[in-house]
């Protein structure tokens, strides 16, 4: 189901047609929009995010954090894979110098890789492209499964992502996307 409400931030894909629990691992969803944020922050302004391992932004971590960043960010890249593959003619691995969006889409995930909810987290207002970044997300399901060390209590993984539109609707993973 989805359902829409008058902003962008109460757009949201529900799959399991009911209200999810409250209860989140704070540390792994914080670490994750952290990620997000810094690498869409990075993107924005024409870099790469440095969020690599080993990279200057994990210098003050503790390599049990390290390896968590360094496993979510190869689960988001299959993850980004996957979507791609499951997108012909909608995605590309090209981008323009110039974007026509950038949808940024928080997702949940079970440990199968079903996609539990998926809601559009930032965007610029483009009701084509937030719907191009939700359907394509739908369309790549099932997910790759997630490894057991990204899992929270209850069995589940907060994502986020941003697709990246080109002006003819045409989109690139930011998880996958070289620098431009």
């Amino acid at each position: 189901m989805i359902r829409y409400s008058g902003s962008n931030s109460d757009r949201a894909f529900d799959g399991n047609s009911g209200n999810r629990s409250a209860c989140k691992s704070g540390y792994r969803q914080a670490a994750l929009y952290a990620l997000v944020a810094a690498a869409t922050l990075g993107l924005l302004a024409g870099c790469g995010s440095g969020l690599v391992p080993g990279g200057s932004s994990n210098n003050n971590l503790s390599p049990q954090q390290r390896q968590y960043v360094a496993t979510a960010d190869q689960y988001k890249e299959a993850v980004a894979e996957k979507v791609m593959q499951s997108n012909p003619g909608r995605a590309s691995r090209e981008l323009q110098p110039m974007l026509r969006s950038v949808v940024v889409v928080s997702f949940t995930i079970d440990r199968d890789g079903r996609v539990l909810h998926s809601s559009v987290y930032r965007t610029n207002g483009d009701d084509e492209v937030e719907a191009a970044a939700i359907g394509s997300l739908r369309r790549a399901a099932p997910l790759p499964a997630p490894p057991k060390t990204l899992l929270d209590h209850a069995g589940r993984v907060d994502l986020m992502e941003s697709w990246l539109f080109n002006t003819d609707g045409r989109f690139q993973l930011r998880s996958l996307a070289s620098g431009q």
